[in-house]
């Protein structure tokens, strides 16, 4: 069933509504504009704790705008994780293996394009790059991945928050929320709120702590403030939610192991993401912000090492300087300094 819907920006959304391999409700939104897409179909999948509109903030000329500009044909997955879908624990391997598939082939079956491009960011993309690796979707022909992909590289802190408070929480809280910030909140949670706005002076916005808290290390961890306006600083107090312990416990997991490692192993998908050559053609276009605090830009540095390796001359990294972790996305001048490589990218053939 399809439902058309005109949003403020004049987008036409057209919700397509999916499940999984395993029977999760998913959304897919088609997103058209003013004139007939003239380029293949590209997949926007958001990070974890986000939903598929973190790509269109209200107040700057987003991504969505700019692909739909550039020609694109442009659908947005809320995957699992999407907090505009029902609470539910998770893992990569639970994206990667149930989710990315059913999104890709709907897309190629409503669309007749032959393969499609995808942007992706946090774990939403190293969900989709382990799709990808593990052969799980070979229509995507290029992948735009922002901050992590296979190897997730985190700041000491960040090591610090998995090895001991992940622990105390995990017996307590099956969640962590940014809402927290928001109150009012009991026990624990009351707690770490008020420990995390002490602790995060810079800003008064208690969500933006709880953001740094819940992804990452640094004061602030996911953007810098002046990349930001004011109103989409606040619009993204409402944009982040919930985190399941089960995300967290395989991120621990994966950054000991150097590499994304499955908590659920399964037949024909690899226990270790990186030891093995791709099972894929798929181009990767490797991108970070130089101050990212939620995953080191040595993340994407060694994933591209890992690509090099199998398929060199293939793959590309690029490092944005001045950049972090989301703003690369809801910066007040993405769409001067980022979008445009984002584009370059997508259409970008090997060396």
């Amino acid at each position: 069933m399809t439902v058309v819907a005109t949003n403020r920006r004049l987008h036409v959304d057209e919700p397509h509504f999916l499940r999984a391999e395993d029977g999760v409700a998913l959304t897919l939104i088609h997103v058209r504009g003013p004139q007939e897409p003239t380029k293949a179909p590209v997949l926007l999948v958001h990070g974890a704790g986000m939903r598929a509109e973190s790509f269109r903030p209200p107040a700057i000329r987003s991504l969505v705008d700019v692909l739909l500009e550039d020609g694109r044909d442009v659908w947005m997955l809320n995957w699992r994780g999407s907090t505009d879908l029902a609470r539910i624990p998770w893992t990569l391997d639970d994206v990667a293996r149930n989710d990315h598939p059913v999104a890709v082939r709907h897309i190629v079956e409503a669309t007749g394009a032959p393969s499609i491009k995808a942007i992706a960011h946090c774990q939403g993309s190293s969900s989709l790059s382990m799709a990808v690796v593990a052969g799980l979707v070979p229509e995507v022909d290029t992948v735009v991945s922002n901050s992590v992909s296979l190897h997730p590289v985190i700041p000491r802190f960040a090591k610090v928050k998995l090895g001991v408070l992940r622990p105390l929480f995990q017996g307590r809280e099956p969640y962590v929320d940014v809402a927290w910030g928001d109150g009012p909140e009991r026990g624990v949670r009351r707690a770490t709120r008020n420990a995390v706005r002490l602790w995060h002076a810079e800003c008064r916005e208690p969500a933006c702590n709880m953001a740094s808290f819940a992804l990452g290390s640094g004061h602030p961890a996911l953007w810098h403030h002046s990349n930001l306006d004011a109103a989409t600083h606040r619009w993204l107090g409402g944009e982040f939610g919930q985190i399941p312990m089960s995300l967290y416990a395989q991120v621990a997991a994966s950054q000991r192991a150097k590499q994304i490692v499955a908590m659920q192993p399964a037949d024909g998908m690899p226990a270790r993401y990186a030891d093995q050559a791709p099972r894929s053609t798929a181009r990767f276009a490797l991108f970070t912000g130089a101050d990212n605090r939620a995953f080191l830009p040595e993340s994407q540095k060694a994933t591209y090492a890992y690509l090099e390796r199998h398929q060199p001359g293939v793959h590309s990294l690029s490092v944005i300087r001045r950049y972090g972790h989301a703003d690369v996305f809801v910066g007040h001048r993405a769409h001067i300094e980022v979008f445009p490589q984002f584009l370059s990218a997508l259409d970008a053939k090997p060396a």
